[in-house]
């Protein structure tokens, strides 16, 4: 299993991005976080904005294409998309992700 981290704009974009993942079965569960406040620099400038994180839980295996998917329905030019494998997890819990992560 994997946790795949990606910003949102806002909420209605969190909201739409989420939805998305878990009809597509690409992700068993999305779960949207409070706003944050991000900086970085961006095109020579620092910036700051207020952001909607995801936590996707997916398989290793359908990873590249929530990547994919991730690319075309997010309406950053780069959004972030961060992917970190699980070393363990309940074994109920992960058979579930694989499981709704896997069906087509």
């Amino acid at each position: 299993m994997w946790v795949v981290l990606c910003n949102c704009p806002d909420d209605a974009c969190a909201d739409r991005l989420a939805k998305g993942l878990i009809e597509a079965r690409l992700a068993a569960c999305v779960n949207r976080l409070a706003p944050v406040q991000s900086m970085y620099r961006w095109n020579e400038r620092i910036e700051t904005a207020t952001e909607v994180p995801l936590l996707i839980k997916t398989t290793a295996a359908r990873y590249l294409t929530v990547q994919d998917w991730l690319v075309a329905e997010h309406p950053y030019d780069v959004p972030e998309i961060i992917a970190l494998p699980l070393a363990a997890g309940l074994p109920a819990y992960l058979a579930w992700v694989t499981q709704e992560s896997s069906r087509l």
